[in-house]
């Protein structure tokens, strides 16, 4: 049996979000546990020239909706980059997630071969679905919930390989 577009995206996506959800959980307890202003953590950098973990995660529910989205041929919805806090971050993967569960198989299976165009920064990019989504959109999402995960655990927050990886989906 082959592996779809949909499978392919969609579970992990999910997967991922949900243990980021979870990851911000533990380090909004840890925050307050350890009297830390509630604004530091999600402005923490691992380096000066890296975005905070706001933005990363900011960036990783933008790929997962603009991944699935794209795939779908439908509409990408646009987020403003406002969150600050951590239930701010935490209501947009609800909302990545949201939008996820109204994307069917059929909507993405079957995009292998879409002509997928996007801007990064001032390049214009252009792939064919497949490698989109296998070269480019999940090492780009995995990259942006790992940072968030480096950050926090740099951090000091009490967390895990099973806490970044979440509850894989059984068979």
């Amino acid at each position: 049996m082959s592996l779809s577009m949909y499978e392919a995206s969609i579970p992990a996506f999910n997967q991922m979000l949900a243990a980021l959800s979870g990851v911000l959980d533990k380090a909004d307890a840890h925050a307050s546990a350890k009297k830390i202003d509630p604004a530091v953590l999600p402005a923490t950098r691992l380096s000066p020239d890296m975005f905070p973990l706001s933005r990363q995660v900011q960036i990783a529910c933008d790929f997962a909706k603009g991944t699935a989205a794209r795939l779908a041929g439908v509409d990408n919805p646009s987020f403003a980059d406002t969150e600050k806090t951590f239930p701010e971050l935490r209501e947009r993967i609800a909302r990545t997630v949201a939008f996820l569960a109204t994307l069917k198989a059929a909507q993405i299976d079957g995009s292998e071969g879409r002509d997928i165009s996007l801007k990064v920064g001032p390049k214009e990019m252009h792939f064919k679905g497949q490698p989109y989504l296998v070269n480019f959109a999940l090492p780009n999402f995995y990259f942006h919930v790992t940072m968030a995960y480096a950050i926090l655990r740099a951090s000091g927050v009490d967390l895990g390989k099973m806490d970044y990886m979440g509850m894989p989906r059984p068979a």
